[in-house]
């Protein structure tokens, strides 16, 4: 065995595997190995680092056991505390350079915040947990499959009502600009929960509720402004300006919206 492994011995498995293996592969050897590399966690890799352990082995133990969201969330449910923490939306990007999206399914080409540009590998969009002691673990997520005819923003909403079918019981959403959009402020509102989230500066905002004009064009101090959202609520902004020493992205000028005054 590689000696980066020497250290770790034995981790808690997810649950109770529902059928008997052959595989010499198991979930504490892959589980292990997954800790230990991150930059190239795949089958032949393993397979090279444990002489006695061939690829097929290790992807027989892959495919001979589905493990599901909410087997993430009862491994973490007994350490947070359910009530009136802060769920935050993000997603990632796992480069597959090499792979061919013909003949993986989930293989595509999406907006890569690391690359600044589009890149080719395996999306994964997770739904974060930080309770009111600041534990923050994940709780949800979804891997991006072109085939179900889904956004990311479907993932999303999906991934929130099932936390709270789980007993889960936040107080606000978070998320980039990028799940900002009205369906989904409508939505985290509708559930009774208050949000913090990102907005592009063209969005169209009213101080007196009729004359609209982008989000960038306002007068917004250190306190915030309250303003009416098109199509939506009263809601307050904040204007956080980046410095030319962070990211492309971060770079674009974006108003925060604090939390939202229901008219209920």
């Amino acid at each position: 065995m590689d000696n980066t492994y020497v250290a770790l011995s034995e981790v808690r498995t997810i649950r109770t595997t529902t059928k008997p293996s052959t595989a010499k592969c198991d979930l504490n050897t892959y589980t292990l190995f997954l800790l230990a590399e991150s930059k190239y966690p795949g089958c032949t890799r393993l397979a090279t680092i444990l002489e006695d352990l061939s690829h097929d082995s290790v992807n027989r133990f892959l495919q001979r056991e589905r493990y599901e969201p909410k087997d993430l969330f009862v491994q973490v449910k007994p350490y947070i505390n359910l009530q009136g923490g802060t769920l935050s939306g993000d997603d990632t990007v796992v480069d597959k350079p090499y792979s061919d999206p013909k003949l993986t399914e989930l293989i595509g080409y999406f907006w890569s915040g690391k690359h600044h540009r589009v890149a080719k590998g395996i999306q994964f969009i997770t739904l974060y947990y930080t309770d009111l002691l600041g534990k923050s673990v994940p709780i949800n997520y979804r891997i991006y499959n072109k085939l179900e005819g889904k956004t990311k923003n479907d993932y999303l909403r999906e991934m929130i009502v099932e936390v709270l079918d789980w007993g889960l019981q936040p107080k606000t959403v978070t998320t980039d600009a990028w799940y900002a959009s009205r369906e989904n402020l409508k939505f985290i509102r509708d559930k009774g929960l208050g949000f913090l989230t990102g907005i592009a500066k063209n969005r169209k905002v009213s101080i007196n509720g009729r004359d609209y004009t982008q989000v960038k064009n306002l007068e917004i101090s250190d306190d915030g402004l309250i303003v009416h959202l098109k199509s939506f609520v009263q809601v307050k902004v904040f204007r956080k300006t980046f410095s030319q020493g962070e990211t492309l992205r971060e770079q674009k000028r974006r108003a925060k919206i604090l939390h939202h005054f229901s008219t209920r």
